[in-house]
């Protein structure tokens, strides 16, 4: 899908997600649509002229005019702290995109997907579960989610009802695990990645998505482990 200009965009829904999150659609005329996993930019504009600019990941794809962002305000940020806190519908800003060919699912792929999520990284990897399911695909979807404790988890009621015979859903708690849970929480270590994850012989096509810190550790862990370095897609973020 072509990639335009600076295109105006108008937010047309906002929701709560977590404390410290929310799910924008923004309304923008002559969208060209996009692939699941794709990313946007989005511009803001002060009234003394001033501008900001940051990349987000998009939540929606398919063609139509309406995109879907999932925002987790990062402290001190130029762009999210208005997105995620201020915004409202009818609020006007400016986005460029699709951007990003190659972190990208293809519902024509017959091969196992493995999604690796840390935090607001699950926001690309739901659109890959979305499309996976409207696609009618029999590929094997596998989601593992890493968040700091339950009410962290964006998406987290339709992470839950992906759980079907062509997809597990597991989640993992770094900090604090729901009422109820009884596996290990903290970080992420390469001996738990392989035990959530296919094994190397599945011939996987890997996402993973979240903090750059994140994503190298989960990334060095797979190949460490036999992954095929070309099969392990890695799309990261830091400030903003």
């Amino acid at each position: 899908m072509k990639v335009r200009g600076w295109m105006p965009a108008t937010i047309s829904s906002v929701r709560s997600e977590t404390p410290h999150s929310r799910v924008l659609t923004l309304h923008v005329p002559g969208w060209p649509g996009n692939e699941p996993g794709q990313h946007l930019d989005v511009r803001l504009t002060a009234e003394d002229g001033y501008q900001a600019e940051r990349s987000y990941s998009i939540a929606s794809s398919g063609p139509g005019e309406d995109v879907e962002l999932g925002v987790d305000v990062v402290p001190d940020g130029e762009v999210s702290p208005y997105l995620g806190e201020i915004a409202e519908v009818g609020d006007a800003l400016e986005v460029k995109g699709p951007l990003g060919e190659y972190f990208v699912w293809d519902a024509a792929a017959t091969s196992p997907v493995q999604l690796i999520a840390g935090g607001s990284g699950i926001v690309p990897l739901i659109a890959m579960a979305r499309a996976h399911r409207a696609s009618g695909s029999t590929a094997r979807f596998r989601l593992l989610y890493s968040v700091r404790s339950g009410p962290d988890a964006m998406y987290r009621a339709e992470v839950e009802s992906l759980a079907d015979p062509l997809t597990e859903v597991t989640f993992a708690y770094t900090r604090q695990g729901p009422d109820g849970w009884t596996g290990p929480v903290g970080r992420l270590t390469p001996d738990r990645i392989a035990e959530l994850t296919w094994p190397p012989s599945a011939d996987t096509m890997t996402f993973v998505c979240g903090p750059t810190g994140f994503v190298e550790a989960t990334a060095n862990a797979l190949v460490a482990a036999g992954h095929d370095p070309a099969r392990v897609r890695t799309e990261r973020f830091g400030g903003s």
